[in-house]
């Protein structure tokens, strides 16, 4: 098997002179250089010492698999075609092309990333200087060639003609790879000092020392071949930039669609302003909505006789701008249902949404669904498998098998009465996992706290119905029924009082009035201050699973006892019987 990468070492000059012409290039996903001063005089020392900075990568263009968007290095303003995109070194190679090979001044900022503009000086006597760090003998100086202090009134060095740099020894870096202007300005440096014997001396010593060096400078360079697939560049990407942002696969098919002039993160963030006015959708990231793009395209692309439906990383890799056109706008509506959908089984948020990952599979299914969506029938199917990713806990780990799977297992099941989707067939709810649902962290805890809602539940005071509405507005949140206080008091288990059995949505007005207190007590209490019938308020308790005399009388094991095997026929109910 040929080999999809080679190695050698190049010249920096040669590497820079590649840039500048724009052969090499960056690929659009590349964020912007980001290098400070100081980063950028460390990355010369180490260069005119001879010293390693890092291998770098490019990529060969102009493969059928690989069409990026591209752009130049920062300074370049050539509009060409590369030949070759670089993965890996773009901030060193920045640096020393800014610094060393540019005429531009260097827009860079401190390491306090205040913005500032510089150029780079050798001063030749202090490199000649074994006592000398040599990055303190690479001067940065301002825009106007002058180092000044006292709020700008006394001027330390001034540099600003050729003649001043004669003068004070300094050598300009951005000459350096310019082997004529090194000449040139050798030739006039010694005529300035009228060929002082001592000044051709030093500047012999330091031409061996340091400019050679510099000129012949070599890098490792690692080049990976144009027939490359995305997902490799991707893997590579993540692989050598551990130190930066990761790459996301969103980005790099923006920078695939950018080269067809589409703009993949503008359409992307109109989408996501209609999704968001949703709050349930908060959660839907840019690579869910590309993800779910891929399942839906392929699954039309199965029903047409092409391969199986798969969502990884390659296959997202592999969507055409075609593909994302034809579906994006029915995608979104998909997402849109999928909101009233979760409305039904009283989901309204992103904080109470159990998982964000199974609205991946599900927008495509609602798409390709359509108006069926509304359906009773359709609707109570697509409610069971809801539930039964939710009880099962089936979407908490690497879900790209199961999106496949569930898409191709939902569609079957709803339009030809197939056999159940995986996710159905092998969710399962162990009657002890109860106990363990003690925080929000769960999609288990939440979605038993939904389905309460959904069986109807009301606020103990006002007896109002737990809708959409109530809901958001009384800062409905989830509860002890049993106070922490009391039960701490008590000395019951913590594994049972701040399990799921203890707790129910309550009120945010309701659970102030609950306070520390026994239900006895805070039960009365709401009777007698918020003048609610006793009948009445048995009748708000009993909603939420509660068997009343238990916790009237404040028998935390009967209750205890009562509300699991309550709350285990509210489970079954969503989830299917033969579940649990």
């Amino acid at each position: 098997m040929p080999s999809s990468f080679r190695s050698n070492d190049i010249s920096i000059s040669e590497i820079l002179t590649s840039i500048s012409k724009a052969n090499v290039q960056l690929p659009d996903f590349q964020r912007g250089w980001v290098w400070d001063d100081y980063r950028i005089k460390a990355l010369i020392a180490s260069i005119s010492n001879s010293y390693p900075v890092g291998a770098v990568m490019f990529l060969d263009y102009g493969g059928d698999s690989i069409r990026f968007k591209y752009r130049s290095f920062t300074g370049v303003e050539l509009d060409a075609k590369p030949d070759q995109l670089v993965l890996d070194g773009q901030q060193r190679l920045t640096s020393v092309y800014c610094a060393m090979f540019s005429q531009k001044v260097v827009e860079t900022i401190t390491e306090k990333k205040v913005d500032i503009k510089r150029f780079y000086y050798l001063d030749i006597k202090e490199c000649l200087n074994p006592q000398i760090d040599r990055i303190d003998a690479i001067l940065s100086i301002p825009e106007d060639r002058m180092l000044k202090s006292d709020f700008g009134r006394k001027i330390d060095l001034d540099i600003s003609t050729r003649e001043k740099e004669f003068e004070h020894h300094m050598f300009p870096l951005n000459i350096v790879y310019d082997l004529m202007a090194c000449s040139m300005w050798q030739n006039e440096y010694q005529k300035y000092h009228n060929y002082n014997p001592e000044i051709l001396e030093r500047y012999a010593r330091f031409t061996v020392d340091v400019l050679a060096p510099i000129q012949s400078y070599k890098v490792p360079v690692i080049t990976l071949d144009k027939a490359i697939h995305k997902e490799a560049v991707c893997q590579v990407f993540e692989n050598v930039n551990t130190g930066g942002v990761a790459l996301t696969v969103f980005e790099l098919v923006t920078a695939t669609f950018a080269a067809e002039d589409f703009e993949l993160r503008k359409d992307w963030e109109k989408r996501k302003e209609t999704l968001n006015k949703q709050t349930v959708l908060l959660d839907v990231s840019a690579t869910d909505f590309l993800t779910s793009m891929t399942l839906l395209a392929g699954y039309k692309r199965y029903m047409n006789g092409g391969a199986a439906v798969s969502c990884k990383k390659k296959d997202v890799l592999d969507l055409t701008l075609e593909e994302y056109k034809n579906n994006a706008n029915q995608l979104t509506d998909g997402f849109l249902e999928i909101a009233k959908f979760l409305q039904e089984q009283r989901i309204f948020s992103d904080r109470d949404l159990p998982y964000s990952t199974q609205l991946i599979p599900m927008a495509a299914v609602f798409t390709l669904l359509g108006g069926k969506v509304h359906d009773s029938t359709v609707k109570s199917k697509i409610a069971r498998w809801y539930w039964c990713g939710v009880l099962g806990e089936m979407y908490g780990g690497a879900n790209e098998t199961r999106y496949a799977l569930d898409i191709t297992g939902l569609m079957t099941w709803i339009l030809d009465n197939g056999p159940d989707p995986d996710t159905i067939s092998r969710a399962y709810f162990n009657p002890t996992r109860l106990l363990s649902l003690q925080t929000r962290l769960s999609a288990a805890y939440k979605g038993v706290m939904a389905l309460l809602l959904k069986a109807g539940c009301f606020d103990f005071i006002s007896g109002s119905a737990m809708d959409f509405t109530t809901f958001l507005e009384e800062n409905t949140d989830i509860h002890h029924i049993f106070p922490r206080a009391y039960c701490e008091e008590k000395g019951y288990k913590r594994e049972k009082w701040n399990s799921i059995v203890n707790k129910t949505p309550l009120f945010a007005r309701t659970n102030r009035i609950l306070g520390g207190s026994a239900p006895s007590e805070y039960l009365k209490k709401i009777e007698k201050d918020s003048k609610v019938f006793a009948s009445d308020l048995d009748k708000y308790i009993t909603s939420h699973k509660i068997e009343i005399t238990s916790i009237r009388s404040d028998d935390f094991n009967e209750f205890f006892i009562n509300r699991a095997k309550a709350l285990l026929d509210l489970i079954g109910g969503g989830y299917g019987e033969d579940n649990i």
